[in-house]
């Protein structure tokens, strides 16, 4: 009796615990799982076209790998990574999952898909006024040609035939009135891949993007979708930048730096419009600044002397600014552009943008100052003009201009002398000095030249007092002359 009472006893326990058993097994059973659900899942084993999703039910997933490929081609996933998916259909053995419902199904799926904004996909059938006919599930959707993308829609039927996902905007009259939104949905995904992208990048960062708008004052570049920042012209480049067009073009890949990152007004309140400003920052971003700064190595590059070809990137009132290395400009000061004329404004000279050639005068590294001359790639007219042009000796020269005290006369590029009225009066015949006009030749005597101040006193050859410049020269020579022989004596002196 007793060991009939231990058998039933232990039946009973077995019983117990077989019951537990099958009642932990159907926990999470799949009738919790319904049609259009969204699911958590985690990825339990890749196929080769499918990938299978543990359910949180006695039921795995699976959901198509061409669905998880990104837009590169590239599959990211691997095993024990989380999915947000959709309950397409179900049966005992396996759940169907996509990233959006599609296929057959009845209006009240469409409703729930509605309510809570679960994507849904539909093939778009036809052009209508306004807009695009889409067939979503057996139903008849519209979606507005401002909502089929996020991009102004230039050409309507590159949309034609395309099976897209939508969210439903509007469902009325029990799916007879039915209005979808690409646009929004694409902007959720922006949104969150925008959110996913700002996590990774920081202030300083140097990274690729896309040259999307070219305006006058820079360029908007995409880093990433719905990422963009600005980079202002005076960060294209280290050289100067007049149009941003001349510096970048449409689409084109370029490496920049992230100088601020700025959050708008508003982040932290609980409402969408505010939410959505937050994350879509300000974003400052520098091209030139991904190269090194080109005076951090003038230094090596540049030195007093050096005669280099630069371009005419600015006129001033006081000279011109010329770009002899990119992002680096020199000074070429009024008085250093000419030793043949006297120059009173730059443009009489130069041009914007033509090449010239330069000598460099000076180098102010703290200053970032580099001085130039342009007459200095010239050979200087007053250098030994003492020896070319001595008093007494006469030369001819081409009248200059008239002034009421005298004739300026040119005896070269770059030397002219005065013949004041004072001393014309001296000559045989000073009338004929009056029909001078300019262009003219005339012959004149040298009376004085000074090669420092730059300065030539002129007389006419036959003044009365020619004769005693005549004999000065003529001195001064013969005191050169023993000066020189009492030197070459006094060295043979010092050498016995």
């Amino acid at each position: 009796m007793v060991e009939m009472f231990e058998e039933n006893q232990e039946s009973s326990e077995k019983e117990e615990n077989f019951a537990d058993l099958l009642d932990s097994y159907d926990v999470g059973d799949s009738n919790d799982i319904r049609q259009g659900d969204k699911i958590e899942g985690t990825i339990i084993s890749i196929g080769k076209s499918n990938v299978y999703v543990s359910t949180g039910s006695k039921s795995d997933g699976v959901v198509e790998k061409a669905e998880l490929i990104n837009e590169n081609g590239e599959f990211l996933y691997k095993v024990g990574d989380k999915l947000s998916l959709y309950v397409v259909s179900l049966n005992e053995s396996e759940v169907i999952l996509s990233k959006a419902l599609s296929g057959s199904g009845y209006a009240a799926m469409l409703e729930d898909a509605s309510l809570n904004h679960t994507p849904v996909e539909g093939k778009v059938s036809g052009i209508i006024k306004g807009g695009f006919s889409v067939d979503i599930m057996g139903k008849r959707a519209f979606c507005p040609v401002s909502q089929i993308d996020v991009k102004y829609v230039e050409n309507q039927e590159e949309y034609l035939g395309k099976t897209l996902s939508f969210l439903i905007t509007r469902f009325a009259e029990g799916g007879k009135n039915i209005v979808v939104s690409r646009r929004d949905l694409m902007n959720r995904d922006i949104q969150e891949s925008r959110e996913n992208y700002l996590n990774t990048i920081s202030e300083g960062d140097i990274v690729k993007g896309k040259v999307t708008k070219i305006m006058p004052y820079g360029a908007f570049i995409e880093l990433a979708p719905g990422v963009e920042g600005m980079v202002h012209i005076s960060e294209l480049s280290w050289s100067r930048v007049e149009k941003t067009n001349e510096a970048l073009v449409q689409d084109e890949l370029v490496s920049v730096k992230i100088l601020k990152i700025e959050k708008k007004d508003g982040q932290n309140k609980d409402n969408r419009q505010n939410k959505e400003n937050s994350s879509a920052p300000k974003i400052s971003l520098s091209i030139r600044q991904t190269t090194q700064n080109p005076w951090e190595r003038a230094e090596e590059t540049f030195s007093a002397g050096q005669q280099l070809t630069g371009k005419v990137v600015r006129l001033a009132p006081f000279g011109a600014f010329i770009e002899i290395a990119p992002g680096v400009d020199g000074l070429v000061h009024l008085s250093e552009m000419s030793h043949t004329k006297r120059v009173l404004k730059a443009d009489d000279v130069l041009k914007q943008g033509e090449m010239v050639q330069v000598v460099v005068k000076d180098v102010d590294l703290k200053n970032k100052r580099i001085s130039l001359s342009i007459k200095d790639t010239h050979g200087d007219p007053w250098s030994g003009a003492q020896l070319k042009y001595p008093a007494g000796k006469v030369v001819q020269g081409k009248v200059e201009k008239r002034e009421k005290f005298g004739l300026f006369i040119n005896l070269e590029a770059g030397i002219t002398g005065l013949l004041p009225n004072s001393v014309i009066a001296k000559s045989s015949e000073p009338s004929n000095y009056d029909k001078l006009k300019p262009g003219d030749m005339v012959n004149v005597m040298v009376s004085e030249i000074n090669e420092e101040s730059r300065r030539v006193s002129l007389a006419p050859p036959d003044a009365k007092e020619s004769n005693d410049w005549k004999q000065f020269a003529e001195n001064e020579n013969k005191s050169q002359s023993i000066g020189s022989m009492g030197a070459l004596l006094m060295e043979a002196m010092n050498k016995k």
